[in-house]
Order: structure tokens, then C-alpha cells, then sequence
């Protein structure tokens, strides 16, 4: 019974120390990342990563139904054989991705950066299973470059005109 009015009473401090020092959730009514909600026009994907950055881009952020700011992003991937067996048959890709966006408004860019994430895949032997394994590699990339990029715009957010 101590131990719960102990764990309440550090909950509650926990509480009040962040509301003094000015914590304000990100998708909050005050924070930074809610007017992006639902604001942000994408290009229609043309290739499989392009898809997959959408699609996880409108799953965090939303579809955008009237939007004040579009989105331009290029995704650039590139795949290096790392593992070898002694017959030199590679057993380990590694897959870079770089994504480069910039973020306007009326045609006026706001926000431009750069980022850049790697996943790997095991080359199993067989090569359904490769192929699989190859396929979840970059949509696991694709993920890592939506969510850098939405963090760096939820970041920058407060510089936007709204």
C-alpha cells in the first residue's frame, strides 16, 4: 500500500516539473506539430519507396484535405554486399537511403534538409525468402526516412507561416 501512494505521489512531481518547465506535447493544442496535422500535400508516389514514404507519412501526419504546404521529397537507395562465405556468395546487404525534401508554400520554399538512414537484409539461400527479406529492408528504410523527416519538420514547425 506504501508503495502506491509512493509511485502517485513521484507520478504527480513528474507532472508538475514538466508543466513548470513548459512542456507542451508536440501534437498537442499548443504544440508545434498540430497545425501540420493534415496540412501537408505529397507528390503521387511513382516508384514502390515513394508509396511506402507516403503511405507512413499520411499515417503519422494525415491526409491532407485542404493544404496550406506541399511536400517534395527525393529518395535516393543504394544496396552493398557486406557478408561473404568463402565461395564469395554474399550472405548480408546493407541499403542506404537518402531523402531530400523541401517543404513551400505558394511555390515559395520555407523548409529544405537532408537526411539519411541504412537497414540490411540476410541473403537466406533461398530466393523467395531473399526477396522478401529484401522488400521489408527498404520498406523498414522508408519508414526511418518518413520519421526523420516529419521529426525535422515538426521541429522547424514554429518558423512556418501559418
Amino acid at each position: 500500500m506504501w508503495l502506491s501512494k509512493r509511485r502517485t505521489v513521484l507520478a504527480g512531481l513528474a507532472a508538475l516539473t514538466l508543466t513548470a518547465c513548459g512542456f507542451t506535447p508536440v501534437y498537442g493544442p499548443q504544440g508545434s506539430g498540430g497545425p501540420l496535422q493534415g496540412s501537408i500535400k505529397l507528390n503521387a508516389p511513382e516508384t514502390r519507396d515513394s508509396y511506402q514514404f507516403n503511405r507512413r507519412f499520411e499515417e503519422r501526419m494525415g491526409h491532407a484535405v485542404n493544404p496550406l504546404y506541399d511536400l517534395k521529397v527525393e529518395l535516393k537507395t543504394s544496396e552493398l554486399g557486406q557478408g561473404a562465405t568463402s565461395s564469395g556468395n554474399t550472405t548480408r546487404f546493407r541499403v542506404n537511403g537518402h531523402a531530400s525534401y523541401s517543404l513551400s508554400q505558394d511555390k515559395a520554399v520555407l523548409l529544405t534538409g537532408k537526411t539519411s538512414a541504412f537497414t540490411g537484409y540476410s541473403n537466406t539461400g533461398s530466393t523467395v525468402a531473399t526477396m522478401a527479406a529484401q522488400r521489408d529492408a527498404y520498406e523498414r528504410l522508408m519508414i526511418i526516412l518518413t520519421d526523420q523527416v516529419i521529426d525535422d519538420l515538426i521541429l522547424q514547425a514554429d518558423d512556418l507561416p501559418r
